[in-house]
């Protein structure tokens, strides 16, 4: 997290000079793009975090350990495959998720299965995909994705297995 941070800062700087160097009028509309932005997402993330953090707190060990650890097998990864489908918001909630799923003890495969499956399959995001370039690419760019969270899990799994046999 702490190089995330220091990458950010970096790029940041670099951007707030480059606007800077554009002239005052660049420099405030960029601020200005900046905060209503940051006024749009930041509702979304806060309550993002605090779920994550409900979730982490609130989830029965038991249910982590049968349902989502390395262990839980293929009933994982299909759980977090119909997860990943439904799950509203898309990364800007589902990373926070993840990040305390992981904390509590989620299995590798099912957060690769459920990122993957989050990333491709959203039912959320269909109907806006559809406006953009219709039903049709819509159906099969869905459709030929199906499967890639499941095989995304299922190596993720793999690797994880031959590892621990080296």
């Amino acid at each position: 997290m702490k190089l995330t941070a220091i990458v950010f800062v970096i790029l940041l700087t670099g951007v707030i000079f480059y606007a800077w160097m554009q002239g005052a009028e660049t420099f405030t509309l960029a601020w200005k793009n900046s905060a209503k932005q940051l006024m749009g997402f930041a509702p979304i993330l806060i309550m993002a975090v605090i779920l994550a953090a409900f979730a982490e707190t609130l989830m029965p060990q038991s249910f982590i350990e049968n349902w989502l650890s390395d262990d839980s097998g293929f009933k994982g990864i299909l759980l977090a495959w119909g997860a990943g489908i439904i799950t509203p918001g898309a990364g800007i909630v589902g990373m926070p998720l993840v990040a305390s799923l992981y904390k509590a003890g989620a299995g590798l495969p099912v957060i690769m299965t459920y990122l993957t499956s989050l990333a491709t399959l959203s039912f959320i995001k269909m109907p806006i995909e559809a406006g953009f370039y219709g039903w049709k690419i819509t159906f099969i760019r869905v459709g030929v994705s199906l499967l890639l969270p499941l095989i995304a899990g299922g190596l993720t799994h793999l690797y994880l297995t031959v590892n621990k046999l080296q």
